[in-house]
């Protein structure tokens, strides 16, 4: 899948395709200018953008697999950011833990199961409490396996409610990190610095951040959404906020509110993604 992307000699757009690495290596297709993009997006939020633009265009099968990536690579992100978050309360080089990291990491990635147990042990470590919501239904697994293994065709609203759900408890999971995910991000910056050392004289380097749905949270305008209960509360003046609720059709309901609203915000920057390149200005075709 590509992205657009500014020519910062010509100022005319191009279209890049993601990597694993979000270090893009360039060349103008209309003045031939070199220049290297640096995307400042971790991998579960293109995947999540990636399911997004795909449910929006109509690929509701698709979606479900980006989204379902998006959660399993977020996991990733979280034992990250936990793991070097802790090395940096204990003073430990940055460097020397991010290299334990990685070779521990190693050992379980291409098992996604103990991935996950890392996960749950991670979180008991830093929150203190169970993951409760490591469950078949507060996961979707259910759905995720008939759709992806069992060859599901899934309507639209199925996927929108499932896409709901990897969205809240993502953004949820994200809220409770805080700055933590700063020593995650931190990795990157690594990678990026490391590349960005080795460019040749000529290539311009440049630094984006594309629109993302959880970046909508944490860098745009997206308010917290209040969860309502499914009643009213007896006496409640005619459209006053409700109280609270903790019924499970609540939850459904604030889950859908959460990504509806991020959608509304960022779905139309998001659709430029896949569109047709901008208009070119007079004097530049």
């Amino acid at each position: 899948m590509e992205f657009p992307t500014v020519c910062p000699a010509c100022a005319r757009e191009n279209r890049a395709e993601f990597t694993d690495s979000s270090v893009h290596d360039l060349t103008c297709a209309h003045c031939g200018a070199r220049y290297c993009v640096f995307l400042r997006k971790q991998r579960f939020e293109v995947l999540f953008d990636l399911g997004t633009r795909a449910l929006m265009d109509g690929y509701a099968r698709e979606a479900v697999a980006s989204f379902a990536a998006a959660l399993e690579r977020f996991f990733e992100f979280y034992v990250w950011a936990f793991t070097l978050e802790r090395a940096a309360n204990a003073e430990q080089e940055f460097g020397a833990a991010l290299s334990g990291l990685e070779g521990t990491w190693r050992h379980v990635a291409s098992q996604s199961e103990r991935q996950l147990g890392m996960f749950a042990l991670a979180y008991l470590l830093r929150e203190g409490r169970e993951p409760d919501f490591l469950t078949a239904r507060g996961l979707g697994t259910d759905f995720r396996n008939r759709v992806i293994h069992r060859g599901a065709l899934p309507s639209r609203a199925e996927v929108e409610a499932y896409a709901a759900l990897v969205f809240a408890l993502i953004d949820r999971l994200l809220t409770e990190l805080g700055p933590g995910a700063a020593h995650a991000e931190l990795a990157q910056e690594q990678v990026f610095a490391a590349h960005l050392a080795g460019l040749p004289d000529g290539v311009t380097a440049v630094f984006e951040e594309h629109p993302g749905m959880f970046r909508a949270r944490r860098f745009g305008g997206l308010a917290p959404t209040p969860k309502l209960s499914p009643q009213p509360v007896p006496g409640q003046v005619p459209g006053q906020a409700r109280k609270p609720g903790k019924a499970v059709n609540d939850a459904r309901a604030y889950q859908q509110a959460l990504f509806r609203q991020a959608l509304e915000e960022r779905g139309a920057l998001l659709r430029s993604f896949k569109g047709p390149p901008l208009n070119v200005p007079p004097g530049r075709e």
